[in-house]
């Protein structure tokens, strides 16, 4: 697909302003480029700044029809949830809105296409009012499985309780009132529905985004149908307008035009790529990959049970350890831990995830089951070990372990014990084994989908041609 200079579609893509959600919206903004778009990508001010000092110098540099910009939220560089979420509801709009007006200002100038179309996070509400003012058809992303979108939508059903549900078994509760979701108990969904206070300021962000989405033009899903069947078909019914066009990921791996956006990553933390040196002195399969992600903390206590684990295990791991993984503290390891694992493992603060993962070497992630991590874990064909931290992390290990049988779950209260004995299972052990058949039975089948024919293929088509090409054919 191209376009003349003139008539070349303008995307206009934001993400909600977490690591988790730039990530599968910098990869749909790739994967619409190589439709020939011209992509205005949307950082907040801060998040642009830490972009910028994790890319080698001058990385932007030569980058052809595809932009950064900034708006202010008026937070600094404040990485809580709540600030963040609340100044998306009370500053972001009118920003926003200059912006786009800057950016139509330029197109007149002949600097850039006019904007054509808008993608945003569906917890970036404010963007449904910029496009309506300006009669932009706009496609809402949730940077998340399917399952949670559709448990979103029926938050206000779920949250009516109160706090003694939290310890008397309630949420032990078969969940029949959503269609779509079988054989999943309450504390199988998001963490969300926990909340008890009516008046919870997340309660009240969540709902207004699920009432919001009827709104949008058109729903995307960084999943595929082999994945949640039964609840893309429930979301089909409910929203005409649903592309499930993923794992983005394995589209990209598989795009035959290559050049120097391909390379570009998302990632606000310096990666460490001598990881990738590391692994190629180890055997194939034999390393255990451990991530818990950009925002999952844990007690020195639980830390100490995942180090020994992971050292009495005797198996090769590479570890990625932030500075603020430990709540309330700096990362302490023992010396005698450090002498027990230094002939066989790696402990850095970040790496490419996907490039370690689709290495020979690694053999086994432990993983906190974020949606991009588990996307990614399967296209590399790698079975997980898994635990859970918050918000969609229960059900995506729900699925990981019990519906797609390619993963163990590790008890929230972790004991070395367990970690040994399951990184043992992982690695080697009769049910590592189906789980590594099954996972690259899944990895075929999203390779499939997103090859031309595929089904995740023909739906990005589709959204392309019926929503994100409207305004130009009018």
């Amino acid at each position: 697909m191209s376009y003349s200079e003139t008539r070349k579609p303008h995307a206009v893509l934001v993400p909600l302003p977490f690591q988790g959600h730039i990530n599968p919206m910098f990869q749909l903004a790739k994967l619409l480029h190589l439709r020939g778009f011209h992509i205005t990508f949307v950082n907040t001010e801060n998040n642009h700044k830490l972009l910028l000092q994790s890319m080698p110098p001058n990385a932007l540099d030569g980058l052809q029809d595809f932009c950064f910009e900034t708006i202010s939220d008026g937070r600094g560089d404040s990485q809580d949830i709540f600030s963040i979420c609340e100044s998306i509801r009370k500053h972001l709009l009118l920003p926003f809105c200059e912006l786009l007006a800057r950016l139509n200002d330029s197109a007149t100038k002949g600097l850039v296409p006019p904007v054509t179309c808008l993608v945003s996070d569906w917890s970036m509400s404010f963007t449904l009012q910029a496009a309506e003012q300006l009669a932009l058809p706009i496609v809402l992303l949730p940077a998340a499985s399917a399952c949670l979108f559709l448990s979103g939508l029926h938050f206000q059903t779920l949250f009516d309780k109160d706090e003694s549900c939290l310890t008397n078994g309630y949420l032990d509760t078969k969940v029949d009132c959503i269609p779509g979701i079988k054989d999943f108990r309450l504390k199988d969904l998001p963490d969300f529905i926990r909340i008890t206070d009516p008046n919870d300021f997340m309660v009240n962000f969540l709902i207004e985004n699920a009432n919001n989405v009827p709104r949008a033009s058109a729903i995307v899903l960084n999943s595929f149908d082999e994945l949640e069947s039964d609840v893309l078909n429930a979301l089909s019914s409910k929203f005409p307008s649903l592309y499930p066009i993923g794992p983005f990921s394995s589209f990209l791996s598989q795009s035959p035009q290559k050049n120097h956006l391909t390379t570009l990553g998302s990632s606000l933390l310096k990666e460490d790529i001598e990881c990738l040196g590391w692994l190629e002195s180890k055997e194939p399969n034999s390393v255990v990959y451990v991530n818990f992600g950009s925002t999952t903390v844990m007690s020195q206590e639980k830390f100490l049970e995942f180090a020994w684990g992971l050292a009495n295990s005797k198996r090769p791991f590479l570890w990625i350890i932030r500075p603020d993984l430990v709540i309330a503290g700096s990362v302490m390891l023992p010396s005698e831990f450090v002498s027990e694992t230094s002939d066989r493992g790696l402990i850095t603060g970040w790496c490419p995830q996907e490039q370690v993962l689709n290495h020979p070497a690694v053999g086994g992630f432990l993983t906190h089951c974020g949606w991009n991590s588990t996307v990614e874990s399967i296209c590399a064909g790698v079975p997980m070990l898994c635990w859970p931290f918050f918000a969609d992390q229960p059900t995506n290990c729900r699925y990981i372990c019990n519906e797609w049988d390619i993963g163990i779950e590790i008890d929230a209260n972790v004991k070395r014990e367990e970690v040994e004995k399951l990184v043992n299972e992982l690695m080697e052990g009769e049910k590592g084994k189906k789980m590594r058949e099954k996972v690259m039975e899944l990895k075929k089948k999203a390779e499939e989908d997103t090859r031309p024919g595929g089904r995740s293929y023909m739906n990005l088509d589709k959204v392309i041609s019926d929503v994100l090409l409207k305004k130009m054919s009018k």
